[in-house]
């Protein structure tokens, strides 16, 4: 059984990490605010802009001359998986659920005989599936250094990711990160970036859509295709932006609940031992008088 003077020290010890606890809960209750209206700012554009594109895909399959970004190289050997997680911890589950559907995506391609290559954003991802697939990681980016995610920051990963198809470095481009809901649900989600996923053909609304391209087609998709990459990575950062500030909002919550519930226990237990050393000196006192 500890001695008062642990069960003391413990209780201040654990007093110590609520406070911290307490502070990154309302910090991260502060951040989250302008993450979250940044995360859903940023949806219109980036689905509207997936939407249009799927379209387009559908309009011109099987067609001759369209670009690799739509229609692929012909080939799905090798894959490319980009895994954006946070820089840092004390955020529950968040980093872990990317990290693990991300993991299940690679074992399924390597079981199917497919080539997979990693491209990870973000620390936390790295020390996640370093163990498994430390020869597979060919890229790493990180945005330690970043206090609020720019555009041009997911632009650095878009060109590299462009570059390394260009290259032919990879056959097909699937993004990992987690969509954001609400404080208590993130939801990790793949998409794939390249080829350009064609839509439901038997969804009607978008089967029969006719674009008409002005000055011409292949000048507008040279440059709407390559900057849709970037546009989906700045979705994906931002999302997770607003995702890692929830979910380390309700870790902290947790944590800050857990160590209370913890004090109150070794509260008891403290207040029990202390009342038990005193009866004991009292019974000692009493019973030494009475031998007199």
């Amino acid at each position: 059984m500890p001695s008062l003077k642990d069960l003391k020290n413990r209780i201040s010890s654990v007093k110590a990490t609520q406070k911290i606890t307490k502070a990154m809960q309302m910090v991260a209750a502060a951040k989250l605010r302008r993450a979250q209206m940044a995360a859903e700012e940023a949806r219109p554009y980036s689905q509207r802009m997936a939407k249009v594109l799927s379209n387009i895909s559908n309009a011109m399959e099987g067609r001759e001359g369209v670009s690799p970004l739509i229609a692929g190289n012909g080939s799905d050997q090798v894959h490319l998986l980009v895994v954006a997680t946070a820089e840092r911890g004390l955020c529950g589950g968040f980093n872990s659920s990317i990290a693990k559907m991300a993991r299940e995506k690679a074992r399924q391609l390597q079981s199917e005989g497919k080539e997979v290559k990693l491209f990870m954003v973000g620390k936390k991802g790295v020390d996640a599936l370093r163990m498994e697939f430390s020869n597979a990681m060919v890229e790493k980016i990180d945005f330690r250094e970043v206090k609020h995610i720019e555009f041009t920051n997911a632009e650095t990963v878009g060109a590299r990711i462009l570059e390394m198809f260009e290259n032919g470095e990879f056959d097909v481009c699937t993004l990992f990160y987690s969509e954001f809901k609400n404080i208590m649900t993130q939801i990790p989600t793949a998409q794939q970036l390249i080829p350009a996923l064609s839509p439901d053909k038997s969804d009607n609304n978008t089967a029969d859509i006719f674009y008409e391209y002005e000055p011409d087609e292949e000048e507008i998709l040279g440059e709407l295709l390559p900057r849709n990459i970037s546009v989906q990575v700045f979705r994906a950062l931002l999302e997770n932006g607003a995702s890692e500030q929830g979910a380390r909002m309700a870790a902290m919550d947790n944590a800050t609940r857990n160590a209370g519930e913890m004090i109150d226990s070794l509260t008891l237990s403290y207040n029990r031992q202390r009342q038990a050393q005193i009866t004991k000196e009292l019974i000692e006192i009493i019973s030494g008088a009475e031998a007199l």
